[in-house]
């Protein structure tokens, strides 16, 4: 493959995060005819197809890998040009950080890592919100440089941290126990009940369930795609579901949440995976997150 170049590469990833030419033109300063330049004499350096015309444009499994290479250069240029002084542009003389984060962690200690990392230096954030079952696919895909994940084994090109165990307690309102869960076992009433999840890809209910009882609940779904009004609809009694102790502890000292299981949590191993590439910036969010998640979460393999 010949040498890299990077304009052809910040066009390549400015036609992908935009979905078309003519938005990477727009956005780049230049033609479109520029930008189409640029893409094919990059797939002729790598003898391949690199992108899909289509609408929007997506990059082809060739086209993944090379994205994950051309965020790494682009953001160490980034990177050391913030090191050098970063010149007198406002936000060219910041460093963007791109990672993947679960809604929980976002919502209960995530945020204080990033306030940490930006008090000591001029850092940006891009936080895409993914469920910790999915977000590695982000990683994989070059989409971000680092991710709260419940993947242990990293992803090709990246380190795996592991940070410790965010505990659910299945909770419900007092009213919605008196109404659902009053008569024959908690358990079988759970399976029949109202349940809240998160979105789709919220699997936690369903699971602690199977642990129960080895058997999926059949209740009618509701889905609340925010921590905090997840949180609300549990309360407001329009089914049961899954918080994390640190939400869930004001309601229940309160009287105005009951837990349903106190003896099964659900403890949800957390890692953050991050690329294996010296950055300050990215090196700096690693160690916050590191410190924040200890006093957080459940320390690793600890019950």
């Amino acid at each position: 493959m010949k040498p890299l170049h990077l304009d052809q590469l910040r066009t390549l990833v400015a036609v992908v995060d935009l979905g078309s030419f003519d938005a990477a033109a727009a956005h780049l300063h230049v033609t479109q005819s520029a930008v189409s330049q640029r893409i094919r004499a990059l797939e002729d350096s790598a003898g391949r197809i690199l992108v899909r015309r289509d609408r929007p444009v997506r990059p082809t499994a060739s086209g993944e890998a090379l994205l994950r290479t051309a965020r790494q250069m682009l953001h160490l240029e980034e990177a050391l040009g913030h090191e050098l002084g970063g010149g007198d542009d406002e936000v060219a003389g910041h460093v963007a950080l791109a990672v993947a984060c679960n809604a929980d962690s976002l919502a209960t200690w995530f945020l204080d890592a990033m306030v940490a990392v930006h008090g000591s230096g001029r850092v940006v954030f891009d936080v895409r919100r993914e469920d910790e079952s999915l977000s590695t696919e982000l990683l994989r895909r070059g989409e971000v440089m680092a991710a709260v994940t419940s993947e242990a084994h990293p992803v090709q090109g990246c380190r795996s941290l592991a940070l410790g165990a965010m505990r659910y307690l299945a909770c419900a309102s007092p009213a919605f126990v008196e109404r659902h869960l009053a008569v024959g076992s908690p358990a079988s009433g759970l399976g029949r009940a109202p349940v809240v999840d998160f979105d789709r890809s919220d699997g936690h209910q369903s699971r602690h369930y199977r642990r129960l009882t080895r058997r999926d609940p059949t209740g009618p779904r509701h889905y609340v795609p925010s921590s905090h009004d997840h949180l609300r609809a549990i309360g407001a009694g329009l089914g049961w579901g899954l918080l994390p102790e640190q939400l869930a502890a004001p309601g229940l000292a309160s009287g105005d949440l009951v837990e349903l299981s106190p003896d099964r949590p659900l403890d949800v191993p957390l890692y953050w995976q991050h690329w294996k590439l010296h950055s300050p910036a990215l090196d700096a969010l690693t160690d916050a997150v590191r410190d924040t998640a200890s006093a957080a979460l459940r320390p690793p393999g600890r019950p």
